[in-house]
């Protein structure tokens, strides 16, 4: 019992004095930032590093040593924590970026910071927020102290991931809030008590205006990675919407691989005199230099050929395409997986729920596969094992969008290498590339070693329904992304041969697209006028024109039964053959499409949509009609022509025996409509017969009612009390025959006398007003 007082004391004087020790650290910090602090504007990459072993903080002479020369992190002024997590992590040299940004953000200035891709960004922002609150002494009672945002939710967790690697020893809570989750209910009740959030813009938003008593009025810094994307259009509503919130005496940092000089973004975030640090402005290239660009021109309806046999070459390696929507990285993803390349795939897109699309970022970081994504994933994600291609199989919309997919690969000091699918119509995205001092190297495609896989395709589609509506769709989407581009000098839906690329993902049909048909019809007005003026003028068609159809037409004729994936190219092949297979490819202007077998099916020939009055192709595949016998054997489908003894399959066209045929069967369908005749008549008179026994029993009916009506034992009511029905009447009709008119003129005698004049005047004209009509 006499020790409890004495450890309760201990503990107490322990915990003083390390807050003592503490405040004298933070003290010290404050002390040697501010009177080392860095000129503004200034470059600290300029300044000559510190040599080795040389003295750091507090010098014999009271002074401190120039951080602003730092090259390693035990050089900055951090705290003890700070310091033990950065060694136990491994970091010990800075990079190009911390080495300009560190000092100037430790003395709380705004920075906006731009380097190349895998190039250290996330510590240069991570550091000072861990520092900034440290030396404030933030506690959970505080509340926010901190908001860093993300554009993706990957990089948010990845952020998330090094924050707690640099503020292990901290007493900080920090919280990572992302879409796609069901713990909305939780992150509400335990959010005011966080220090530090890295959020996505749209959660953030989500819990401002729904979470009550939530507020960051005493937010100390706010961070935004990526922050090119964030002040896009795309989150232009959620950013505004956001730093209303937040009080506008804050430290902020804007870190990103192309950095933004907007005044009015600078405006909208409250910015003061901002660093701005550019540590690769004036290099030479803006991507990592271990990254090997290179450029191909494909067709549209050659870029998935070009793919699958990128893939099928590259088996060993770990790969990452960029498409430009979720629903061709849905379509491809499912085909090539069903043709199975021999190499693991998988898919990332904004599309997928939260959970799976972190199993499957955390899986492509294990293994290798080829991962088919969309820009989701271009913007900060750092695989731990290296990318060794980047393919770009859709042109990204804009230099930045290709620095970030490219960065990717080549992280840090690895190296890399990237590929980038070019359309013709989309060759001026190489100027602007060399512009941007991006170092590409054009190269041609290897068409020798190219897979053709747009017959496999239209099997597939043909097998798997729900493949074709996903073909379908992602067609749509992009021609759509092609539409609304702001580029149209890269952009432009009108050269695209929607046609081809639509055959080329085994679509029997082009789909509809308002948008495309209206601006594809003032094209077609367009040539149909210069062709009447053509015409008028008594004019032909140029030699060459006549040249290429009729070797066209030559070429459809000879490849007409065989399918595209049957046609085997050897290695030994010169280029006439290359050129020939190309024509081939462009028979597909026209609408006509070689069949391709699967199984025993037969796909119909494809039809283009751009003519309205089909005509019908003699060249056109048809199928064979099956003929069985009574054993059940198939036969040839005029075999009964022959006769049954007949096995010689060629008098099957003998003209002579195919009159005989039908001049045989022309009789016999003489001699069964004379019998068919015959019964009709039969048919007829007996109905006829059926009709006036019916009529004759209903007269007699209505004389013996009469009777007793007159006799007076039946009332007016008749004998059940019932009113007798009225009687039809019928005239006589030049159509009936003798008997039946002579028996309805006899009843409409015997009515007669019961109609009054003015009843007959009045069904006398209706009945004239019938026949006029």
């Amino acid at each position: 019992m006499g020790n409890k007082p004495k450890s309760k004391s201990k503990s107490k004087a322990d915990r003083k004095e390390r807050r003592s020790a503490e405040l004298d650290e933070i003290s010290l910090l404050n002390e040697w930032i501010e009177s080392q602090k860095p000129d503004s504007s200034s470059n600290p990459l300029a300044l000559k590093p510190l040599p080795d072993n040389a003295p750091v903080g507090r010098l014999h002479d009271g002074s401190f040593s120039a951080y602003s020369a730092a090259t390693k992190f035990s050089e900055l002024p951090l705290s003890k924590k700070t310091m033990d997590a950065l060694k136990k992590a491994g970091y010990v040299n800075m990079t190009e970026i911390q080495r300009a940004s560190l000092p100037h953000a430790l003395c709380g200035r705004d920075v906006l910071g731009a380097a190349k891709t895998g190039s250290g960004k996330t510590l240069a922002f991570v550091i000072p927020v861990v520092e900034k609150l440290h030396k404030e002494r933030w506690g959970p009672e505080d509340g926010v102290g901190s908001i860093i945002i993300s554009p993706t939710r990957e990089l948010a967790g990845q952020l998330f991931d090094v924050l707690k690697t640099v503020g292990k020893f901290h007493n900080f809570s920090a919280g990572l809030l992302i879409g796609g989750r069901k713990d909305v209910e939780m992150e509400k009740e335990r959010v005011n008590e966080l220090n530090i959030l890295v959020c996505t813009p749209g959660r953030l938003l989500q819990h401002m205006d729904e979470t009550p008593n939530f507020e960051c009025s005493q937010l100390q810094i706010l961070v935004l990675d990526e922050a090119d994307r964030i002040l896009d259009v795309g989150f232009k509503k959620s950013l505004n919407a956001i730093v209303s919130q937040l009080p506008k005496h804050r430290q902020t940092m804007l870190f990103s691989a192309t950095q933004t000089k907007s005044v009015q973004d600078l405006a909208r975030l409250s910015l003061k005199n901002p660093e701005y640090i550019s540590v690769h402005e004036k290099a030479e290239s803006a991507t990592p230099s271990r990254l090997q660009q290179t450029v191909m021109t494909v067709p549209l309806d050659q870029k998935l050929d070009m793919l699958w046999s990128f893939v099928k070459a590259h088996l060993n390696s770990k790969i990452l395409v960029f498409l430009s929507t979720c629903k061709q990285v849905k379509f491809v993803f499912e085909a090539f997986k069903k043709l199975r390349p021999g190499i693991p795939l998988k898919c990332l897109h904004g599309r997928m729920k939260q959970e799976r699309r972190i199993n499957i970022y955390s899986q492509f970081c294990e293994q290798r596969s080829v991962l088919f994504c969309t820009d989701v994933a271009a913007r900060g994600l750092d695989f731990n094992k290296a990318v060794d291609w980047v393919v770009q199989a859709d042109c990204p919309e804009d230099v930045e969008s290709y620095i970030h997919r490219v960065g990717r690969t080549a992280r840090y000091l690895s190296g890399g290498r990237s590929v980038l699918f070019l359309t013709p119509s989309e060759m001026k995205m190489i100027d602007k590339l060399k512009a941007a001092k991006v170092p590409i190297q054009v190269i041609k495609p290897n068409m020798k070693r190219l897979q053709p896989v747009s017959g496999l395709l239209s099997s597939l589609l043909v097998k798997h329904s729900e493949l074709q509506e996903l073909a379908a769709k992602a067609f749509i989407r992009y021609m759509r992304c092609i539409y609304i581009q702001k580029d149209k000098t890269v952009f432009d839906v009108e050269k695209l041969p929607s046609d081809e690329f639509a055959a080329s993902m085994g679509l029997p049909l082009t789909p509809n697209i308002r948008f495309v048909k209206k601006l594809k019809g003032k094209r077609l007005s367009v040539g149909e006028s210069s062709v009447l003026e053509l015409k008028t003028s008594g004019g032909e068609p140029p030699a060459e024109t006549k040249r290429q159809k009729a070797e066209t037409n030559k070429l459809r004729e000879e490849n007409l039964d065989l399918p595209a994936e049957l046609l085997n190219l050897n290695d030994s092949q010169d280029e006439d053959v290359e050129k020939d297979l190309l024509l081939s490819k462009q028979t597909e202007n026209e609408g006509i499409e070689k069949s391709v077998e699967f199984g025993d099916a037969v796909l119909p020939t494809r039809i283009s949509k751009k003519k309205k009055k089909l005509k019908i192709n003699i060249h056109r595949p048809v199928g064979t009609r099956v003929v069985f016998d009574e054993q059940g054997n198939t036969l040839p489908p005029l075999a009964r022509v022959a006769g049954a003894n007949n096995d010689d399959d060629l008098s099957l066209l003998d003209k002579d025996k195919r009159d005989e045929y039908y001049k045989k069967m022309r009789e016999e369908l003489m001699k069964v409509d004379k019998v068919d005749k015959v019964l009709d008549r039969q048919r007829r008179r007996d109905k006829r017969v059926k009709e006036k026994m019916k009529l004759k029993r209903g007269l007699g009916d209505e004389e013996e009612g009469s009777d007793e009506d007159l006799s007076g034992s039946g009332g007016d009511e008749g004998t059940n009390g019932r009113k007798p029905k009225r009687s039809k009447i019928y005239f006589n009709s030049d159509n009936d025959d003798d008997d039946g008119g002579e028996t309805r003129g006899k009843k409409a005698s015997v009515l007669d006398d019961s109609i009054s004049l003015a009843e007959q005047e009045a069904l006398a004209l209706k009945l004239l007003d019938a026949m006029h009509q």
